[in-house]
Formats: C-alpha cells, sequence, structure tokens
C-alpha cells in the first residue's frame, strides 16, 4: 500500500486542509506529525465545514485510525474542545491515539509567548501566541512534559515544580506576570489527563505494525515548507519541521516507508505574520503602488484570505516559482496539488515570479541568506488570464479555459513538479483529479 506525506509548498494556508480531507478516505491511518493548534485545516462534514487545529483529518472517516504523533505539541484544553466539537457534529473520535512522547503545552508557555512577541516590537516573528514556541524549546531543553508524564500524577507534579523554579522567575521578574503553583496547574491539567488518558499510546510502534500488515499511511503536516526552523525563512518560522522529513521524526516511521510526497501549493502565494516575501502586493500604506494594492486586494477578497486559527487577513502576492522549485527539492515531491486556481480568474493578466534580483544580481534558487532575501526583487513573467470565466464547474482539465491549461502547464515546467490535482473551488467536488491515483507511485 502507498504512504504518503502531505505537505505545504509555500508559507501555509495553501488549503492542505481540502486536500487531506479529498484524499484522507484512501487510508487506513491519518498522522499528524508536527505543529500545533497554531494550525488549522477546514474539512467538510456532510453540508457542514468543520476547523480542526489538532485532529488529523482522518478522524472524518470510520474506517481511518486519526493519529498525533511524537512531533506534535498539544494543548490538551483545546483538544478537549475539539473533540466535543466534533462528537456534536456527530463525529466520533473514539478511535483517535495520541502518542505519549507528544509534547503538553502548559499555561505558561502561552504567557511567554505572547510576552516575548510584545518585547520584540517591530521585530516581532508574528507567532500565533498559542505557546507552541516555548514548548518546544522546553522539549529541545529536556524540560519538556510529555502526555506520559500527564498520566502519572506523582511524575507530572515532581516535574512541574523542577519547572517552575525556572519559569516563575522569568514570568515575574522579566515580564512582571502572574506565576503558577503546582496545585494549580494540576488542577487544570489532571481532568484533560482523566479524559484524554486512554488514546494515550506508543505511536510509533502502531504504525510500524500497521505498516507491515500492509496498511496505508498517510502523514499530514501543517504550516509550510518556508516556515520550517531548519529551511524556512528564518527567524520567521514555527518551531517544528514541517518538510516531509518531520514526517519520520515527528511519527516514528522510518523514510523508506514514504513513497510519495504530495506539496500543496496556491495558484497565488500568501503568508501570515512578519518575514520577507518578494511578490507581495502590498495595499497603499504599505507602501504598496495602486496597481499591487488593486492585485493584493482581489486575492485577499476573492481567495477569503483570513486564518482559519486566528482570523487575521493575510499576505498576498503572485506564484512564486522560485519558492515552488525550492519546495520541490527539499520535500522531494513526487506530485503537487494547486488550489485555488478559481480566484485567478478575477485578472485579465497572470504575474509568475521566476527569479529574483538583488543588486544586479539574478537568483534563479531560492536564496536562505537573509541579506538577499530581503532585498530580492521578482522577475516576472506574464501569461494571458481568462477573466471572467467561471471554471468552479470544471471536473477536468480539458474542461478549463485554454488560458488556465497552459498557466497550469507552465507551472510545471518553472518548478519541475507534476500538477496531480487542481482544485478550482472550496468544495469537495470542485477538484480536477489530473494524474493522481492511489497506487502510482
Amino acid at each position: 500500500m502507498t504512504n504518503t506525506v502531505l505537505v505545504g509548498a509555500q508559507w501555509g494556508d495553501e488549503g492542505k486542509g481540502k486536500i487531506t480531507d479529498l484524499i484522507a478516505s484512501d487510508y487506513d491511518y491519518v498522522v499528524r506529525y508536527q505543529g500545533g493548534n497554531n494550525a488549522g485545516h477546514t474539512v467538510i462534514h456532510g453540508d457542514t465545514k468543520l476547523a480542526l487545529h489538532l485532529m488529523p483529518s482522518g478522524v472524518m472517516y470510520s474506517h481511518c485510525t486519526p493519529v498525533i504523533g511524537n512531533g506534535v505539541v498539544v494543548d490538551p484544553g483545546v483538544l478537549v474542545k475539539e473533540m466535543a466539537m466534533l462528537e456534536t457534529e456527530g463525529v466520533d473520535c473514539s478511535r483517535l491515539k495520541i502518542s505519549c512522547d507528544a509534547h503538553v503545552i502548559m499555561p505558561y508557555h502561552k504567557d511567554l509567548d505572547g510576552a516575548c512577541e510584545k518585547r520584540l516590537g517591530a521585530n516581532k516573528i508574528g507567532t500565533t501566541k498559542r505557546g507552541i514556541g516555548p514548548c518546544y524549546q522546553d522539549k529541545v531543553s529536556r524540560k519538556g512534559i510529555r502526555f506520559q508524564d500527564l498520566r502519572d500524577e506523582k511524575i507530572f507534579r515532581l516535574k512541574l515544580q523542577a519547572v517552575l523554579l525556572e519559569v516563575n522567575p522569568v514570568l515575574e521578574r522579566v515580564y512582571g506576570l502572574h506565576t503558577y503553583t503546582v496545585d494549580e496547574i494540576c488542577d487544570e491539567y489532571l481532568p484533560y489527563a482523566r479524559i484524554l488518558g486512554k488514546y494515550v499510546c506508543e505511536t510509533a510502534h502502531l504504525l510500524n505494525e500497521a505498516r507491515q500488515a500492509g496498511k496505508s499511511i498517510l502523514f499530514e503536516g501543517a504550516q509550510g515548507t518556508l516556515l520550517d526552523i531548519d529551511h524556512g525563512t528564518y527567524p520567521f518560522v514555527t518551531s517544528s519541521s514541517c518538510c516531509a522529513g518531520g514526517a519520520a521524526t515527528g511519527s516514528g516511521v522510518g523514510p523508506k516507508a514514504i513513497d510519495r510526497v504530495l506539496g500543496i501549493q496556491k495558484a497565488y502565494i500568501t503568508r501570515v505574520g512578519s518575514g520577507p516575501f518578494p511578490t507581495e502586493q502590498r495595499h497603499e500604506e504599505e507602501g504598496g503602488t495602486p496597481e499591487e494594492s488593486a492585485a493584493g486586494t482581489i486575492l485577499c477578497e476573492v481567495g477569503h484570505e483570513y486564518g482559519v486559527t486566528t482570523g487575521r487577513r493575510r499576505r498576498c502576492g503572485w506564484f512564486d516559482a522560485v519558492i515552488g522549485r525550492y519546495a520541490v527539492e527539499v520535500n522531494s515531491l513526487t506530485d503537487v496539488a494547486l488550489t485555488k486556481l478559481d480566484v485567478l480568474s478575477a485578472f485579465d493578466t497572470i504575474k509568475v515570479c521566476v527569479a529574483y534580483d538583488c543588486d544586479g544580481v539574478r537568483y534563479d534558487y531560492f536564496p536562505m541568506q537573509q541579506s538577499v532575501l530581503f532585498h530580492a526583487q521578482p522577475v516576472y513573467e506574464e501569461l494571458p488570464g481568462w477573466k471572467g470565466v467561471d471554471i468552479t464547474g470544471c471536473r477536468s482539465f480539458d474542461e478549463l479555459p485554454e488560458n488556465a491549461q497552459r498557466y497550469v502547464k507552465r507551472l510545471e515546467e518553472l518548478t519541475g513538479a507534476r500538477i496531480s490535482i487542481v482544485a478550482v473551488g472550496p468544495d469537495r467536488d470542485q477538484t480536477i483529479m489530473r494524474s493522481w491515483y492511489r497506487d502510482d507511485a
């Protein structure tokens, strides 16, 4: 059976939820392998759209086992609420498995996240302030609390006591914030342990046994390639491994078990938070030209570019093939799903960035040096659009307008990866399965 990694190939928000929801039914296990509730996926249940922040999309299918892997950081309160929401909607969460090694987001992580962003001021990263970074920081410094600790009250209290000896002085003396007692946190978190404890297990062993039994696994990534802690636009990144390689470390399944890597790209590009964005179409109040402002506004409003988790307006820009090529390389993409092609129906002419120019030097590859990337100017190629043509009813590639077909084929040429899936609207059926087959590895 085919095992697939699904990964964001830009700065996140590429429409991974729709594509995961579309193909998850083909798999026996769906594994979330990194990130936390700083990400959100929109899935369809009947006629209802549901926003998932921690629960793997496989929960929507009765034959599928949803797994939260060891690479995820979990706010147990958020997970409990999400499960209650799903149960209210008639979605059975009883199949959920949570890694005993997944780290737990604590109240002080959220306090530190918000306080640090505030102190950075104009240099802020643009985090969701949900404690993700500080939790990963504790994990790396080997003082984090994991789900297996949460299940044993004695160990939980001992570890909390040790951590609070370090955390409380920082909260009080550096940030002037409320400090915590062991009892205070236990009163909140031990009830979560009683609710979630039955779902906790050794998920790496579970997944490897499933693989050996011929079961298929979909590894569901959050955020995107350019937010990866190692390979993204550092320091304006998240704190986990968003690239395809993170699927192995974040689940405990070895890389040789992965057969396909499906990258999700928008037909344009967006990002939230701070950091470089060469093709951004800025609004006039942000220093953009009237032409840029008009394009950015259309992309934002027609594409409904507001965050699932935060509601923040996303920064919008033209498709960046330099980033596309980089994502193909760093993830070893075998396939691409191109989303929101219908949004471009609003334009007469569509721009695609094919290279960067920095002080007269052309970059056909993605430069990781900040001094270059912050000053990179996009080199555009202009393609004819299909303005006014409604493509949301197209169900085969041949039904698309000729210029839309040319656009898709040109992106394939520029990025070096086949576009196997094309989304022409937000609904599950508004999708062209161009060359995606379950066992076509």
